[in-house]
């Protein structure tokens, strides 16, 4: 299994629920979540988790398998209102496109370079970067447990340190990859990624095993997966006049970012941006909470400005509803370092857009409406994949029954893998605003204790099984 870049949980969960009766008179401890009249009950979010056993039984799964029966309601609820979505505005979603493609247009014209390189001079490149190096690596991998202690951190690298330890004297690290590694991708083949090339592997697994000679072990490496130790089987480094050509393109692109990144640099030094005080605390809040409602003055508070512009709340908003969860995770977990970079590579990016509207390069606004009509009539198509677009209520059914319904249809189908699970991004945060909407805490344990109790007792033994069996008969069934 190749230890990948990132991985999404949403993307992962498939998205699996049945919508709640409406109008239920449930406490909020039989509520998973609840928008309007509509309510995902914890039995039925239970009973569509237990059989995922390649979802884990915690507060992040069935958060995000809540938050998306929210947005595929209210888009049910929004297409049996008005099935051309003529009440979103569908501009920022539009300009966001619109934006990058301007700043393409003004590199294009602004940023002459030479990429003229001489075959000697590519040649000598090639020898000293070893571009093409391919390596072949086995690796024992634990896991670490969500929001693990100081002591458990402590734990898991203490157990890897000590199969490490058996490795220098003498044992298989194939044979005990099969015993530990908690990857299931490679375990089972003692740990053998096969070969893979730069930029396959997340950096820190990529720099531990460039860094080995074939038959070294390394020490235990973190990455976003877990903890690891490698051991490098081979080294291998495809000849220069089999890649000349390929790598003659890399360096070309590579030298053209250069000289972008000195024309970006040049913009950003005149104007020299300062983040404001308290700036990276407002950040944190908003990602974490993205959809919360503002003041005016909240929404236009700046967050890093210069002489003549800013970037304020309200920009930062609009990205995280355009962006990936990630994004919005990442910044919520930042340090103040990493913040920083964020914030001036937002600025970087809107003197870029300033620079091209200087040069002519936005579109007219004729232009633009098109571009928004083709956004709308996309987003009904999408609408319609997921069976949402049309509801066809049986004889009496009520409306919010009838969205029900056809929302549980559209999740199955994602379950089953018929329909793949649409994003709504800026789509869902329109469709929330001014509605009253929660996940409940207590709900979502009660689906955590009923999954695990669940899936638990499917992996008792099948003496196990009559020993408890036994024991209910014995107790009269009342568990006493």
């Amino acid at each position: 299994m190749k230890i990948m870049r990132t991985r999404s949980v949403l993307a992962s969960l498939s998205a699996a629920l049945v919508v709640g009766a409406c109008g239920s008179d449930a406490s909020n401890e039989d509520v998973v979540a609840h928008v309007g009249p509509y309510r995902l009950m914890v039995d039925q979010a239970v009973a569509l988790l237990v059989d995922q056993e390649n979802l884990a039984a915690e507060a992040r799964v069935v958060e995000s398998l809540a938050e998306l029966w929210v947005d595929y309601t209210l888009l049910a609820e929004a297409a049996a209102e008005d099935s051309t979505f003529s009440q979103l505005d569908l501009e920022p979603l539009v300009m966001q496109q619109v934006s990058q493609e301007m700043v393409f247009q003004l590199r294009d014209s602004m940023i002459q370079v030479d990429t003229f390189i001489t075959e000697d001079e590519l040649r000598g490149l090639y020898e000293a970067e070893a571009p093409a190096v391919e390596v072949r690596a086995r690796h024992i991998m634990l896991q670490m447990p969500l929001q693990a202690t100081a002591a458990q951190q402590d734990s898991v690298r203490g157990v890897l340190a000590e199969v490490r330890r058996r490795v220098l004297s003498g044992e298989d690290f194939g044979t005990l990859a099969q015993e530990y590694s908690q990857d299931p991708g490679s375990a089972f083949n003692g740990g053998d990624l096969g070969y893979f090339g730069r930029g396959d592997m997340v950096a820190p697994f990529e720099e531990a095993v460039l860094a080995l000679e074939p038959g070294e072990v390394s020490e235990v490496v973190t990455t976003p997966m877990g903890l690891h130790l490698i051991r490098l089987e081979d080294r291998r480094v495809q000849g220069f006049e089999d890649l000349s050509a390929q790598y003659r393109r890399q360096v070309q692109g590579r030298m053209v970012q250069e000289a972008e990144s000195v024309f970006v640099s040049g913009l950003f030094d005149r104007v020299d941006p300062v983040v404001s005080e308290g700036a990276y605390d407002i950040l944190r809040e908003i990602a974490t909470t993205p959809g919360a409602r503002l003041s005016g003055r909240a929404e236009r508070r700046a967050l890093i400005e210069w002489d003549g512009g800013s970037v304020a709340v309200s920009d930062v908003r609009q990205l995280f509803q355009l962006e990936s969860v990630q994004l919005r995770t990442q910044v919520a977990e930042g340090s103040d370092e990493e913040l920083a970079d964020f914030l001036q590579s937002l600025a970087r990016r809107e003197l870029l857009i300033r620079a091209a509207e200087a040069e002519g390069l936005r579109p007219a606004q004729d232009s633009v409406n098109v571009l928004v009509d083709d956004a709308r009539v996309q987003l009904r198509e999408a609408t319609r994949l997921l069976g949402l677009l049309r509801l066809e209520a049986a004889p009496g059914e009520a409306r919010d029954i009838a969205i029900s319904r056809t929302v549980e249809e559209a999740l199955a189908d994602i379950l089953s893998g018929a329909t793949q699970v649409v994003p709504l991004g800026m789509v869902g945060f329109q469709l929330r605003d001014g509605r009253s909407i929660a996940i409940e805490e207590s709900g979502v344990g009660a689906v955590i204790v009923g999954v695990a109790e669940i899936r638990t007792a499917r992996q008792l033994s099948p003496i196990e099984g009559i020993a408890v069996d036994s024991a209910v008969a014995r107790d009269g069934g009342d568990g006493r």
